[in-house]
């Protein structure tokens, strides 16, 4: 249409920007049951495989190896978050794409399709609403309003009836005012697949009804949702650039501790709970399916992910897949 979109299109990017700063962050924990939302807030990926995570040997982030017969698929393990612009050595990921069969990225995007765009708009609009700090009792409405100041963003900007929606919207903000990324370095490693021209594999999850299931969060478990983010805003982001610093030099283990109030909140929402089981489950089924064709492959997995128990690694030794560390590669 000249001179615009048609509204269908525009509510569609409308959502699909706010499906990008709900789930673009690293994936919980798969295989949990799909019940209602639990009482209080917990970290889906705080059970680390203790013997998966070590300091790298070979120069660089870390990288763990799964192999079958004659087949290797080379893992990248990408910090949950990071500073934008973060240097790091790229020699051995240059190396390890060069002749790779198959490059498998973070399966982290979302979106929001034409058929599902006006139950997910429904949902969207019946969550907007007046400043939630006007309906806050005074301590926490003092801290938000603190909070708020503190990234730059008006009182609209948080006009949502969900205190869960309004602090995960925080959480992007607070990325973007401290300049922290989910994106690379997954990002850096797609530009580069494709300057080689290698085949990359990624996916798109659907929004589905997630808006619906945020607003039916126990309103207890949405303040202390907003509690946990509003600590994070008082914080800053010193834990998440020294974590970046050890994952570029290959602590694995000192990549991993970052805050992830985030992470918590979504996992509240039993959509949020099943969509990062399959977002688990679908990488190591990737990387399955990578390891068929003999040679090798590459792929880019979130540490949390990666490394938790069930996560992508726990699914491929289950499988019979040799696992090798970053000690060990």
């Amino acid at each position: 249409i000249p001179g615009g979109r048609p509204e269908g299109a525009r509510m569609t990017q409308r959502l699909a920007a706010f499906s990008a700063a709900l789930f673009l962050a690293a994936p919980a924990a798969a295989q949990v049951p799909f019940a209602p939302a639990p009482d209080q807030l917990s970290d889906p990926n705080a059970t680390v495989v203790e013997e998966l995570v070590v300091v790298a040997r070979d120069k660089g982030p870390p990288w763990w190896r799964v192999s079958d017969g004659d087949t290797t698929v080379y893992v990248l393990g990408a910090p949950d978050m990071m500073p934008k612009g973060w240097a790091w050595d790229q020699s051995v990921l240059q190396r390890r794409l060069t002749g790779a069969n198959v490059v498998i990225l973070p399966f982290n995007n979302m979106g929001v399709s034409l058929l599902g765009a006006p139950a997910a708009a429904i949902s969207y609009a019946r969550m907007k609403g007046k400043p939630i700090e006007e309906r806050l009792p005074a301590p926490v409405r003092a801290r938000f309003t603190a909070a708020r100041e503190k990234l730059g963003q008006p009182p609209k900007r948080y006009a949502w009836d969900s205190e869960l929606f309004a602090a995960v919207i925080m959480v992007s903000d607070l990325r973007d005012r401290e300049r922290v990324t989910v994106a690379d370095p997954g990002k850096t490693v797609e530009r580069m697949a494709k300057a080689m021209k290698l085949k990359t594999v990624k996916k798109v999850y659907p929004l589905g009804g997630l808006f619906g299931e945020v607003r039916r969060t126990p309103a207890a478990v949405q303040r202390q949702c907003l509690s946990e983010v509003l600590e994070a805003v008082e914080a800053g982001a010193g834990d998440i650039r020294a974590a970046g610093e050890a994952w570029a030099e290959g602590d694995a283990r000192a990549g991993l501790r970052v805050d992830r109030p985030y992470d918590r909140c979504i996992n509240a929402v039993p959509a949020g709970r099943k969509l990062y089981a399959d977002l688990k489950a679908d990488t190591a089924e990737a990387i399955a399916q990578a390891l068929r064709t003999p040679g090798h492959a590459v792929a880019v997995v979130h540490m949390g992910s990666l490394v938790s128990q069930g996560g992508v690694l726990d699914q491929l030794r289950d499988r019979g897949f040799t696992v090798k560390t970053p000690g060990d590669v």
